[in-house]
């Protein structure tokens, strides 16, 4: 209890200030809660600080003596990386405290993980969508898996970010994380091909969006990414890299059906084109690009497009 005789809000320990994390640290700190900060990059870290986050000089300082500890990494590997050995940062997080990850990873490696961590430590895998704009404004949505005690502990503060969908055992949340990137691939990939033959047969570019938003076309990718293709950034927030890694996690737990994927199969060459043509570092909507050059179209479209990172 507070002097106040309220309930003391649990303390947070913040790995990982990148594109989403930043956002993200910031909602937490706006609903209240004490949090401590850590990020390789020294600027990003910075802007947390003068949010009022207590800055760390590592992940082990940033995990230790928190409630609750979430990482905001780009790939599992990095993941791997922080938390995992005697050197690591589950190793030195305390008893009753909780370890949330919040990055898109490999569902056997949490698991993994999970077993090294220390006594009356509880892991949490709660890999998030939205995009950036859904971390600014609280408005994700939060893929959790776990056990019921510990979820129902964090599910108060995830709700700070957007909607909380418990979707079973430890790891499932990626895989449900990872099936709606599968989708929203599948998409991403296809909308390019359907503005190139509008276009290419005459139509209006912005006649046809709109036609597709009112009809069975429509889908979270044609409203909330196509306007990224009209500007011409192709959305730098998400890269090309990230989509490609996604990609392998997805074919990875692919290989537990036993059937063919052709959808997923074709998604995950499209981006493969658009990244040796462009770089692993360009924008993700790149994918269609790729459509643009070939056919020599312009997806330009007059607009007050706000770029996603900004609304």
């Amino acid at each position: 209890m507070n002097e106040n005789g309220s309930k003391q809000l649990p303390t947070i320990g913040f790995l990982g200030l990148g594109n989403m994390g930043s956002p993200m640290c910031a909602r937490l700190l706006t609903a209240g809660y004490k949090v401590t900060a850590f990020d390789i990059n020294p600027q990003a870290l910075d802007v947390a600080t003068k949010l009022g986050a207590t800055p760390a000089q590592s992940a082990q300082e940033c995990a230790s003596n928190v409630d609750v500890f979430f990482t905001s990494l780009p790939r599992p590997d990095h993941v791997e990386s922080v938390m995992a050995g005697t050197d690591g940062a589950l190793a030195v997080m305390k008893p009753g405290s909780i370890w949330v990850d919040l990055s898109t990873n490999r569902k056997d490696l949490v698991q993994s993980l999970a077993s090294q961590a220390p006594d009356n430590v509880s892991v949490v895998d709660s890999p998030v969508t939205g995009a950036v704009d859904g971390a600014r404004n609280g408005k994700l949505t939060l893929f959790v898996g776990g056990e019921a005690e510990p979820v129902a502990l964090i599910t108060p503060i995830l709700s700070h970010l957007g909607l909380v969908i418990h979707c079973g055992d430890l790891g499932s949340g990626n895989v449900v994380k990872l099936v709606t990137n599968q989708l929203w691939f599948i998409a991403a990939a296809a909308i390019g091909e359907g503005f190139a033959i509008g276009l290419g047969n005459g139509v209006d570019l912005g006649i046809l969006w709109h036609a597709i938003k009112e009809s069975v076309g429509d889908s979270f990718v044609v409203r909330h990414d196509a306007p990224s293709i009209f500007a011409g950034h192709y959305d730098p927030s998400f890269s090309l890299d990230l989509c490609m890694k996604d990609l392998r996690l997805i074919k990875e737990l692919g290989t537990n059906v036993a059937a063919e994927l052709p959808m997923t199969d074709a998604a995950e060459r499209a981006f493969s084109i658009a990244s040796e043509r462009y770089g692993p570092q360009a924008a993700e909507l790149h994918v269609a690009k790729r459509i643009e050059d070939d056919a020599n179209l312009s997806m330009r479209l007059a607009g007050d497009w706000v770029p996603p990172w900004e609304q």
